[in-house]
């Protein structure tokens, strides 16, 4: 099956290689597929994106001073009861001896299972007490991550730009509902001190249009309205004067980079 042409699948199966969900024979397929197609690529680089901005928002959770005083309790049952189990091996085998041994015995069990009840008890209201704070946690933690959703980018244009030997070097996205441009260095290339690097669409028909101006950073980020890149096929990064150039003079440069703009509904 060709993914690239079905991007709901492919867009299920970035999500779980991302999250590491997908194993085995079926990782190794999508690895194999990302490194022929850069929609494979593109796709993957995203949802590594969106599960680590979930990172950000998860907050350590420590467990509640109850589940560690019960497990003390029972740690010190299980002393008692090897107590116990010494004292019945060195106690005199005499039949009045043994009786009286047997009834501390039995006192001893006695109380010993009222004291586990109590204690049980007890540790079942801290449960309760740590399942309810741990539940107002995960609540919390529910609204800080539906409010990261809403306010992430809503992804609907992607590319992955190349260089002449189909090595990924820049990934490009689009989000309409913020109007902004985003440009990833997924390569080590880095332009000279005072080079720059722009960013043009070239659309089917006419001169290229500037669409902005990298900076040195790994990520940069471009203002642009969804006119600017609907309907845009191709993206190509050139290698420019420091600031670059004009958009009316097209690139002067070497185009380093170039790829095909998707438009995706994630």
């Amino acid at each position: 099956m060709n993914l690239t042409r079905n991007p709901e699948l492919l867009d299920r199966l970035a999500a779980a290689y991302a999250l590491g969900t997908l194993r085995a024979g079926a990782r190794r397929r999508f690895e194999q597929l990302a490194r022929e197609f850069p929609q494979v690529r593109a796709a993957a680089l995203l949802w590594q994106g969106r599960w680590s901005a979930f990172s950000e928002v998860q907050k350590p959770v420590s467990p509640d001073e109850a589940v560690w005083i019960r497990i003390d309790n029972l740690l010190q049952a299980e002393k008692n009861n090897a107590k116990l189990a010494q004292q019945r091996d060195a106690a005199p085998k005499s039949p009045g001896r043994a009786l009286a041994w047997w009834r501390g015995l039995a006192l001893a069990g006695s109380l010993t299972a009222a004291g586990a009840i109590s204690v049980g008890l007890w540790a079942h209201q801290g449960l309760q007490q740590a399942s309810q704070q741990q539940l107002a946690s995960l609540q919390t933690q529910l609204q800080i991550a539906q409010t990261a959703l809403q306010e992430a980018p809503q992804i609907q244009y992607v590319a992955v730009l190349a260089d002449v030997k189909a090595d990924a070097s820049m990934l490009v996205t689009f989000d309409p509902r913020h109007n902004q441009l985003v440009l990833q260095r997924v390569s080590g290339f880095k332009e000279a001190d005072n080079k720059s690097l722009q960013l043009w669409a070239l659309p089917q028909q006419g001169a290229p249009r500037s669409l902005g101006v990298m900076g040195a950073g790994k990520l940069e980020q471009l203002t642009a309205q969804e006119t600017d890149v609907k309907a845009i096929p191709v993206l190509a990064i050139s290698l420019e004067p420091k600031g670059g150039v004009p958009s009316s003079t097209g690139p002067t440069g070497p185009v380093l980079f170039k790829g095909a703009l998707i438009r995706r509904d994630l």
